[in-house]
Parts: C-alpha cells; sequence; structure tokens
C-alpha cells in the first residue's frame, strides 16, 4: 500500500527469533519519523544550549535553524536503506518489495560489490542529489556538508572513492521506482521538519566543521534510540500494511520518550558573589573558601567569554574543590549543562568519584542528576554498579541522592553523554584520535565544563592529543580548567595556545613568568597571583647511599617514635625489592606495597586502604602508630594521603615536587621524630660523582636528560621551601639555561640531544592517527580516514595511540584445576569458582573474572616481544568468554594452585603481598 507516495512495504528494520526466523519488521518511513520525533525531543529537552549556541553560529533564524536543520536530517539519515543494496539482505522482506514493483536481482545478496555500497553512503549520495536538484543547494559545498552528516551516521565518516562506487553502482542504488521512493521519503522528511521553503532558506548556509560533528552526534543519538525495539516496537511480520499517520507517529514518541525517561539536565544557578558561603554550601565544611578557591572563582567571573582557565598551586591547597566551584559558575554563564573531570588513571578516577557525588548530593537542583564513572573498569566499581539498575533509576546508600546512572547513558560510548562524567584522561585525549563514532566523544564533551586535573603528568606524545583535543574545545566555546602543582612556562603557553587556536585566534605568550600560585587563563585575562597565608612549609633534604642497609638505618632512626613513612620507587622491581626486605626488617604488618601489578581487584583494595589509613584526619580514622608504604608513582597523581616521612628515588624535579605533596600534607599531630618535613633522595649511583647518575631503571622510565637536569637542582640542596621553590624549580628544570657545575655540560649535552631526537620522533608518531584541526575540510568526508576503528581504555590499539605504546598488556587471570578446568583465582573474594568453558559464564562471575585484569611487564609488552606474547596467551582460548560482552576478546592467563605461570620464556608468580613477579626461565 502506498501512504503519501511512498510504499510501506520499504522496510528499515527486522528482528529474528531464537532459531533465526524473521518475525518483526519496520517500514523505513516509519523508522524515518520516530528518528526525526526523537531529534526533536533531544533538541528541545536534552541538547546542552552550549552546543547548540555552537551550531547556532552557522545557522541562520538560530534556535529554530537549528531545530529544523537538525530533525531533516535525523528524518532522512536511513534514506539510503531504500536500495536494492539494503533491502535485498532479509528475503522475505525483500520478496514482498518485489512483490510490490521494486526490482533486484534474486542473488543481489552475494554481489561482492554490495557492501561497498552501504546504506549510509547511499544516502549521502542521495542527500546530495536531492538538496541540489531540489532545494537549490551548491553540490560540491552545501549540500555536500548536510550529505556527509547522512552518510556519517554510523560513526565513519565517507571518502570521496567510496562514493564514486555508488554512483557508479546504479544496479545496487536503484532506479525508476527506488529514486521516486527515496525523492518521496525526501519531501516527506521536508514537509515534517517545515517545508520546501525551509529547507531552501538554509541553503547558502555553510556548516562548518564542529558543526557537522555535533549534528552527526545528535542523528546517532537519535537513531540509537529509535532503533531501540523495547521504546519503538517493531510490527509482526504478518503486519503487511501500516498506516504511518502524524498521530501515530506521535504517540510512539510520547510513549517511548517516557518510557526512555532520561535524567532531567543541570540548570547551574547564578553565582551570588559570596564565595565563602559558595564554599560552605557545596563542601559542608564549616572555613570559607580557601585563597586558591577564592581566586578561582574570581577568574571564572572575570572571564568575558567561555575560554580555559590553568590553576597551578601547591599539592593539598584545594585546587579540585576551586575547579568545581569555578565549573559552576562558568557552566552558568557558557550554557553548558554537565562537567567533564578527568584524571590520569583510573584509580584516581575512582577516588574522585566519590567526591564529585558528594559534591552533587549537596548541589540544589529539583531534579537528580546523571552521572557516570567513565573508564574501562567503570562496570567493576561497586558505587557507580549501585547506580546503574536496567530499565529504572536507582540510589546508592540510605539516604535519598541527587545523582543518578540511567541505564541507557551505560556502556564505552554512551557513558561520556551523561550531565556529569568522572573519567580517565584517556576519555579526553580519545576525542583527538581518528577512531568510529569519534562524533559522539566531541558531543559528550562540547556540552560541559572539562576539568583536567594533574595536567603536568602527561607526556611529549600524550600532549600531541591533549593539544588537539583542546583546540577542538577552543572551537566549541568549551569552558576548560586546567589543574597542576605547575607549569614549566613553555608548557603552560603550549596549552593556552592550542586552545586558541581552535577559536583561530593566535597570540604570543606572556614574555613574564606570570607568578606562583596564579590562576591564568585565555581571553586576555590577567593573571591573578594567589597569596597563601601561613602556609610555607620548610622541607629538609638527605641524599643518602642507594642501598638497603642505608635506607632502613634512615627509617629506624626517624620512625623511632612511630610515624608513617612512604617509600617512593620509579620501577616496579625496586618497589618489590625494597618492599621484600623491610618486611623483614620492620615485619609483614608493618610494611604495605602499591604498585600497578597488582590484579585490579586487589589494586582497589590497596588504594581504599591507602586513603582510608593515611587520608585526612576527618576521613583516617584508622592510621596506624608505626607503618612503612612501598610505592611506585601509583602514591603521586591525585591520592589524596598523607605521610609524616617521604623517601624517594630521584625523578624529574616537578615530579620529585609532586611526591613531596605526599608529606605533612594535612595539619595533624606528628611522632617526635617526624614533626618536621623530611624527605631523602635516592636512587643514584654516587651524589658525589661527576655528574650525578640515576639508577638505570629510573633512566628508563624517564630518560637521562630531565634527571640529570633535576639532579643538579637538588645535589647541593638541603632543603626546600614550599611552595616558594616550587615554581623556580620547575621553570629552571624545563629551561634551556645550562645546569649543574662545568664538569657535566658534557654528558648533559649528550642527553639534551638525544632526548630531544627521541621527542621529535615521538611528536612524528603520534602525527598518525590524530585528528585534524577544524579547518582541516569543508566537509566530513575523509575526516577520519586511516582511522584506527573502535577504542576504548581495554583496547590495547585504542589506548596504545594515546599512551605511545602504553608499554603494557593487559591479561584476565584464572587458575587450572586438576581436571583442566578454570576457576576464579583462589585468593579473591568469590575465589575457586568453577568457570564455564563452553556456556556462557553468568554476569556475576563475569564481573569476577573482570576485576582480575593484570598488567605484564615491560618485558613482556614491549614492542620487541608484544605480538609474539599475544600470540601465545591466545591458546588460552575459552568459548565461554566470547559469549560474555566484559570477557569476549580478552586475554588470558591461566595460573596454577602455586600462583604460577609460564610465558615466552619467563616464569611469573604472582605473591600476595609483592603483586606480580617476573624472572627468565
Amino acid at each position: 500500500m502506498i501512504h503519501g507516495d511512498v510504499k510501506s512495504s520499504v522496510w528499515a528494520k527486522s528482528d529474528r527469533d531464537e532459531n533465526g526466523i524473521v518475525v518483526g519488521w519496520l517500514p523505513l518511513h516509519q523508522h524515518l519519523d520516530d528518528t526525526m520525533s526523537v531529534a526533536r525531543l533531544l533538541v528541545d529537552h536534552w541538547v546542552s544550549p552550549l552546543v547548540k549556541a555552537t551550531i547556532e553560529r552557522d545557522v541562520p533564524d538560530s534556535e529554530a535553524g537549528v531545530r529544523i536543520i537538525t530533525c531533516w536530517l535525523a528524518g532522512v539519515h536511513d534514506i539510503g536503506k531504500a536500495s536494492p543494496a539494503f533491502a535485498c539482505q532479509v528475503d522475505v522482506l525483500a520478496d514482498r518489495m518485489r512483490d510490490d514493483g521494486f526490482a533486484m536481482h534474486p542473488r543481489l545478496v552475494d554481489d561482492p560489490n554490495r557492501r561497498a555500497v552501504g546504506h549510509a553512503l547511499a544516502g549521502h549520495w542521495a542527500v546530495r542529489d536531492w538538496l541540489t536538484d531540489e532545494a537549490g543547494f551548491d553540490f560540491a559545498s552545501n549540500a555536500a556538508q548536510w550529505a556527509s552528516v547522512v552518510g556519517s551516521h554510523h560513526g565513519v565518516t565517507p571518502e570521496e572513492s567510496q562514493l564514486a562506487v555508488v554512483d557508479s553502482s546504479s544496479h545496487l542504488t536503484g532506479s525508476n521506482v527506488w529514486e521516486t521512493t527515496r525523492r518521496s521519503l525526501l519531501a516527506r522528511a521536508t514537509k515534517h521538519s517545515g517545508g520546501l521553503d525551509a529547507i531552501r532558506g538554509h541553503a547558502q548556509t555553510s556548516l562548518s566543521l564542529p558543526t557537522q560533528v555535533l549534528l552527526t552526534a545528535i542523528v546517532i543519538v537519535a537513531d540509537w534510540i529509535a532503533s531501540n525495539s523495547e521504546l519503538f516496537p517493531l510490527l509482526p511480520l504478518s503486519t503487511t500494511d501500516f498506516e504511518a499517520s502524524d498521530s501515530v507517529t506521535a504517540d510512539r514518541a510520547k510513549t517511548a520518550w517516557a518510557t526512555l525517561n532520561l535524567p532531567s539536565t543541570w540548570a547551574p544557578e547564578r553565582f551570588d558573589g559570596d564565595v565563602d558561603q559558595f564554599f560552605r554550601d557545596r563542601f559542608h565544611l564549616d572555613a570559607g573558601a580557601r585563597p586558591v578557591q577564592a581566586a578561582t572563582v574570581a577568574a571564572a567571573v572575570a572571564q568575558t567569554e567561555p575560554g580555559m582557565l590553568i590553576v597551578e598551586a601547591p599539592m593539598g591547597a584545594g585546587k579540585t574543590e576551586a575547579a568545581l566551584l569555578a565549573a559552576e559558575v562558568l557552566a552558568y554563564r557558557s550554557g553548558a549543562n554537565g562537567v567533564f573531570v578527568a584524571l590520569p588513571t583510573q584509580a584516581t578516577t575512582d577516588a574522585m568519584y566519590d567526591r564529585i557525588r558528594a559534591w552533587l548530593n549537596r548541589m540544589p537542583s529539583p531534579h537528580q542528576l546523571g552521572l557516570n564513572l567513565a573508564h574501562g573498569k567503570a562496570h567493576l566499581n561497586d558505587k557507580h554498579a549501585g547506580l546503574v539498575r536496567s530499565g529504572r533509576f536507582a540510589a546508592v546508600g540510605e539516604e535519598a541522592e541527587s545523582v543518578v546512572a540511567h541505564w541507557w547513558l551505560s556502556g564505552r560510548k554512551k557513558a561520556g553523554l551523561a550531565s556529569f562524567v568522572v573519567g580517565t584522561i584517556d576519555q579526553v585525549l580519545f576525542g583527538a584520535l581518528k577512531s568510529r563514532h569519534l562524533m559522539l566523544r566531541h558531543l559528550a564533551l562540547a556540552g560541559k565544563v572539562v576539568v583536567i586535573d594533574e595536567v603536568h603528568a602527561y607526556d611529549v606524545y600524550m600532549s600531541q592529543y591533549l593539544h588537539r583535543a583542546l583546540h577542538w574545545l577552543g572551537a566549541y566555546r568549551v569552558p576548560v580548567v586546567l589543574l597542576s602543582a605547575t607549569l614549566p612556562d613553555e608548557r603552560r603557553a603550549e596549552l593556552l595556545s592550542a586552545y586558541d587556536s581552535g577559536r583561530g585566534i593566535r597570540e604570543e605568550p606572556p614574555a613574564e613568568h606570570p607568578g606562583y600560585p596564579v590562576v591564568c587563563g585565555t581571553g586576555g585575562l590577567t593573571p591573578r597571583a594567589i597569596e597563601l597565608v601561613d602556609s610555607s612549609t620548610e622541607v629538609a633534604l638527605d641524599h643518602l647511599d642507594d642501598d638497603l642497609d642505608t635506607l632502613i638505618t634512615y627509617l629506624r632512626w626517624h620512625l623511632r617514635d612511630g610515624g608513617c613513612a612512604v617509600v617512593v620507587r620509579n620501577t616496579v622491581a625496586r618497589v618489590q625489592e625494597t618492599a621484600g626486605r623491610l618486611a623483614a626488617e620492620f615485619g609483614t604488618d608493618t610494611v604495605t606495597i602499591s604498585h600497578s601489578r597488582f590484579l585490579a581487584c586487589d589494586r582497589a583494595r590497596i588504594d581504599a586502604d591507602l586513603v582510608r589509613r593515611f587520608g585526612p584526619p576527618e576521613s583516617a580514622p584508622d592510621r596506624p602508630a608505626l607503618h612503612i608504604v612501598v610505592a611506585s608513582q601509583v602514591v603521586e597523581q591525585s591520592l589524596d594521603v598523607d605521610f609524616d616521612l617521604l623517601v624517594t628515588d630521584l625523578a624529574p624535579a616537578d615530579l620529585v615536587l609532586q611526591r613531596l605533596g605526599r608529606s605533612h600534607r594535612h595539619r595533624r599531630s606528628r611522632p617526635a621524630g617526624v614533626e618536621t618535613a623530611r624527605c631523602a633522595l635516592v636512587g643514584v649511583d654516587d651524589w658525589a660523582a661527576t655528574p650525578v647518575t640515576a639508577v638505570p631503571g629510573s633512566r628508563r622510565v624517564y630518560g637521562e636528560h630531565t634527571l640529570l637536569r633535576s639532579a643538579a637542582l637538588l645535589v647541593d640542596r638541603g632543603s626546600l621551601r614550599l611552595p616558594d621553590d616550587i615554581a623556580p624549580l620547575v621553570q629552571q628544570a624545563y629551561s634551556d639555561r645550562p645546569l649543574g657545575p662545568p664538569s657535566w655540560r658534557d654528558r648533559m649535552q649528550v642527553a639534551a640531544t638525544s632526548a630531544d631526537t627521541r621527542s621529535r620522533r615521538r611528536v612524528d608518531r603520534a602525527q598518525t592517527f590524530l585528528l585534524g584541526e577544524v579547518t582541516a575540510s569543508d566537509t566530513l568526508v575523509g575526516w577520519l580516514r586511516a582511522g584506527v576503528g573502535d577504542v576504548h581504555e581495554d583496547n590495547p590499539q585504542g589506548a596504545a595511540q594515546v599512551r605511545d605504546g602504553a608499554e603494557s598488556l593487559e591479561v584476565l587471570v584464572v587458575q587450572k584445576d586438576a581436571d583442566g578446568g578454570i576457576l576464579t583465582p583462589s585468593w579473591i573474594p568469590g575465589g575457586r569458582q568453577q568457570i564455564p568453558l563452553t556456556e556462557v559464564v553468568p554476569i556475576a562471575q563475569a564481573k569476577v573474572i573482570a576485576a582480575c585484569a593484570l598488567r605484564l611487564p615491560v618485558a613482556l609488552s614491549h614492542g620487541g616481544v608484544i605480538d609474539a606474547v599475544i600470540a601465545e596467551l591466545e591458546q588460552h582460548h575459552f568459548s565461554s568468554f566470547d559469549q560474555n560482552p566484559w570477557l569476549k576478546g580478552q586475554l588470558v592467563l591461566p595460573f596454577d594452585e602455586h600462583r604460577r605461570a609460564e610465558l615466552h620464556g619467563y616464569t611469573l608468580t604472582y605473591d600476595l603481598r609483592r603483586g606480580l613477579m617476573h624472572e627468565r626461565i
């Protein structure tokens, strides 16, 4: 039957039962109507005003124009399904169409060229031609821009070569009745979105690349919702005619939207000017705002337009709270309706998640606000998992919460779309990586205030992606807040320039150092120096020989009356060696070990235990009288822990300072031997050498250049005054000026040359999958050329691209039983459970297995061996894992009953206290 010149036999959706028999279907015109209705609801009730403002800059009639264009594109996104190449895929539905006059070869489904004419590409081709012929658009520019949105709605942008194939494949695209049908569907969408005159009114509208990206993302979201058969039911196969009236479509959309029940968007309140009360309201502390917080809020108020703020202040000065207060001010002024907080690691992200949830629970809002945790192990976080209940909202804890985790806004590609997101820095860096569905990552960031913590922690390779991400955020006018203990002047200038470049602004960096602590920003914001009151701390520096006997003597003396010390090593091997000796000397119960080579569940337990015992006085009631933590770099970033004494391997100067922030961090009573702050520097062969040389493991991690400059700055220092010395030390460490005595110069010059060569290579290597700039092209055609496909943190290809190989490989650990089966590890909660080998792994057990993720050492994951190691691991294949989405595609490493395994010439042993050990066979 024909409805408005569109034959209802033209299908878009089908469904099969467990036997593979087609039982349901949906006409194409109804799916297009459904998607347009959802797009209209999204624009009216869900899309951020900041996102709409970006599109409105390109579109006449502002809000009305955005609505018309978005709805029209959603209403035609699947127009390419009206083609033989698509319609032939389901025999029973294809036969109906043949009976209705649609000619297609009976064996077309086997045509080797059919897949080259996907419906997204066919849609691009059809839309471009129709806009040119019927609406007066320019074929090569305006029409191509709108068409590229349609062509990209599956998350992959078209290539010109692909479009040329479509243009020459009439037997696959279809002519005559096929073309008539497509034009009727295009006319139908035009009528429902405002009429032909409204579309013609945009014939001269040029859409920028950022606008095309955001429009594509909205269309994708609308399509995904409209394609959910629980929300938009399909028809029984027996239904051969369907009256697609406006009232039917309206009823379907109303019911689906109510069932979906997305969380209400955040409407930030206007800041009334009282920063002290603002601080007390949000953090329930009696004191008013600290100087860093007051200065940051003042800078946010002073910015005349959305831009970037960089907050540089000492460790423990309250930068996180400053960023959250500023985010509220910036959101209100910009139209942002959410906040994205990015941190260096999954562990620091989990710790921040609780703080963000507490902040949101104190925020005045008439509705519950959507909150998500975004990283590869988010489903293993019990506190977040408690917020997610399929099909409904659920709160954590006994008291009602202001936050919810919505069932639909979950998963790797949709989690970032929630109003408030706490995630790893990878989630931001992926926004600059050419990958499938990149548009959704941009939509997830483009409507929020983005806060990036520990911005000094990202190396030259990661910085290429960070700079490009900031470039796009600048184009979207996204307010950004960067936090750091301090930055080299050159690094700060690079970050500011990257953001401004997205807006087409090229400014010379300020010639003078802005001072410290300080808040800087784009848009000509005058740097705001921060005066810290009574916060200066003198830290005594001791230079120790790098042997364990000396370390033990030092610790015994300073901990003679008790106290809590942390020993920070630059490699896991040094952590394990040191911890073993200290446990023998001080007792096993007195030494805790923390590094990255524990099972994920064990690592989470260790991190939580560190915060519980060594966190702020009000939240750490179980602080021991005497204890030593031996840790890798995992303690230097974002963990709010406080020790009485610090011992650290020599590291780059800024990281030494960062580690100092974990000593005497909070006001508390301390034992006599550690009443004053003290740090022992270790990890060098000889402090009297010319020059001072770090141990080999440290040089492998950081390179010799930065370690030599750090040694030159610290070798003769008997103390440091914090925060006074922070900025001068960092500026000297990263400047080009010579450091150290003349006898060091030759060695330092060689190291500098080597570091510069290595840095240039890493910058060049980062370009391979780096997204282009906002002016790189006029349309989305070719935007993701040579991309990496689907990426996420657990996908080695994706993580490696933004972290320069990541230098690690992750496996899931199981244990073998005597009968050839496998068990969950015996030492974890829920351990020694039999795991099915061929049947589906139950969800509860899959969660336990996924929590047993373990990172292998560099010896088994560097570029020279990783392919061979993966091939060896792939021999442990269990079909049961492939049937579970949490386990599918993961590498598995079975240990024996003694927690041992052999892999690529190494014996691996999992020690319950020291983590993964490895030695050559």
